[in-house]
């Protein structure tokens, strides 16, 4: 059975209850009756993995075509930079 069959299966009635009682809940939030004792503590490793890796700083010389494309959707055009080079690295592994 494949992950799309499972999420386009529509929901019975008793799950239909049981999720209109949870956003119910979450609406009015009240939250405190949830019980997260059998969810395991993070490890400092697992935790070191949600970390951002520090930043980098760098001097790059850019064509001006480049340069004001970049600039024309506004700030943090440094950020988009590293987006782009991060698409292009993912697709190249």
């Amino acid at each position: 059975m494949s992950a799309e069959s499972i999420f386009s299966k529509p929901l019975n009635k008793r799950q239909k209850t049981v999720l209109s009682r949870i956003a119910k809940r979450q609406a009015a939030g009240r939250d405190s009756d949830i019980d997260y004792s059998d969810i395991p503590r993070l490890t400092d490793e697992q935790l070191a993995q949600f970390r951002p890796s520090p930043k980098v700083l760098v001097a790059a010389r850019l064509d001006r075509e480049v340069y004001d494309w970049l600039k024309q959707y506004g700030e943090g055009y440094s950020t988009r930079i590293n987006n782009i080079l991060r698409a292009v690295m993912s697709r190249a592994r």
